[in-house]
């Protein structure tokens, strides 16, 4: 899959609309933008255009504000960032469509970044609206799709603007799709997908779809409880999708009969009290107490984990391997974290919560690939068409 980008057009002293995903973590009590990385993310594209005295008008969404104008979700604090690390003001309007937005435009001159307002303070963008739409793109003489964390999502930014103008790839888009294609279709084995989080529903497409290309899968976090289940154990409290267990055991017999090796903990660290006050221990996996729910996964498991993926060449990664933001519920994820990233391998982190905890750790310039899309690398890794991909014109031979 090869998409036409911004380096295939002349893009001098036009008005480019870019979509970028700047839904950036904010601290609520103040304010403060806690990480800043999908600003980085996108730098490419937006100093490739400026550097060719392109006029950037830049849209995003920031948390959910479900239709309506919420004061905490306006985007000030993050173009301002934005302006700092880009090294120009950066403009922020007071709405992304309408007068100002248009003026604000008309006033640009070659090289100029602006950031409209949100863009999810209108209904009619989840909605793809039509006249929504076109009126982001009346903006703009050309539209950039640089936001891979929502090309999965049918929204008038992502999917409707293409319909109104010329429309390619941003750099950050274009990676994204390079890396994950990689390793969906020429991965250097042995090839090992680890995977957490909370839920088995999320995956089950992906796991399906990656069968047959990897060697290993090593299941960790919340979603072991169901795997666990389905093999006839007691999870205790911990939550279970019932309707997935079913689920669970197909995946683990489609594993079997296809040669992969898909390995489940064989110790867990539980508790009763998942707050910080909780305190942690680890039993193995067929003595886990009624009234106490998994966390984390347990030494003897890291260590199988750890000389598993220690002799793999490539690995992708989603999901944690507990509830990583409680100290003693962390150690599983971050260990296995500084293991992938010490390996010569190909290692693809595939967004979301698992992007979040190795940023903490600093560790995020030394895997291959970090997505910047969660839901996004899923639907990919699954083999689904992600609409703000498929509306962009492919690259000519």
């Amino acid at each position: 899959m090869s998409k036409k980008t911004i380096r295939d057009i002349t893009v001098e002293q036009k008005r480019v609309l870019v979509r970028v995903d700047l839904n950036l973590p904010i601290d609520e009590a103040t304010g403060q933008i806690i990480d800043d990385s999908r600003i980085k993310a996108v730098l490419p594209t937006i100093k490739y255009l400026t550097e060719h005295q392109a006029r950037v008008i830049l849209i995003s969404h920031l948390g959910r504000p479900k239709g309506k104008v919420v004061e905490k979700l306006r985007m000030g604090s993050i173009a301002a960032r934005l302006s700092e690390i880009l090294g120009q003001p950066v403009e922020i309007t007071r709405d992304c469509v309408g007068p100002e937005a248009a003026s604000a435009v008309n006033k640009m001159q070659d090289g100029d970044v602006i950031l409209l307002e949100n863009l999810r303070f209108h209904p009619e963008e989840e909605a793809n609206n039509a006249d929504f739409a076109r009126s982001l793109a009346s903006l703009a003489d050309i539209y950039v799709n640089d936001a891979f964390g929502t090309a999965h999502r049918a929204h008038a930014s992502v999917v409707g603007v293409t319909e109104y103008l010329p429309s390619v790839a941003g750099l950050l888009l274009e990676k994204e799709i390079k890396n994950l294609s990689g390793i969906l279709k020429n991965p250097t084995h042995p090839f090992a997908a680890l995977l957490g989080g909370a839920k088995v529903s999320d995956k089950v497409a992906m796991i399906d779809n990656i069968m047959a290309k990897v060697n290993f899968i090593l299941i960790g976090g919340g979603m072991a409880a169901s795997f666990l289940k389905a093999q006839g154990y007691d999870v205790g409290s911990s939550s279970v999708e019932s309707d997935i267990v079913a689920v669970a055991d197909r995946l683990l017999k489609h594993a079997q009969d296809s040669g992969v090796q898909l390995l489940l903990p064989n110790d867990v660290v539980v508790t009763d009290d998942i707050t910080l006050r909780g305190s942690a221990e680890t039993v193995p996996i067929g003595d886990i107490p009624a009234n106490r729910y998994i966390v984390d996964i347990g030494p003897k498991t890291i260590e199988r984990f750890r000389d598993t993926l220690r002799g793999c060449r490539t690995v992708f990664w989603n999901g944690p391997m507990g509830i990583y933001e409680i100290k003693q519920f962390a150690t599983g994820t971050l260990t296995l974290a500084r293991v992938i990233a010490s390996l010569e391998a190909t290692t693809v982190i595939g967004g979301g919560s698992t992007a979040d905890a190795i940023t903490d750790l600093g560790l995020a310039d030394k895997f291959s690939f970090v997505s910047t899309g969660g839901g996004a690398s899923l639907d990919f890794l699954s083999g689904k068409t992600l609409p703000g991909i498929a509306a962009l014109p492919d690259k000519e031979p």
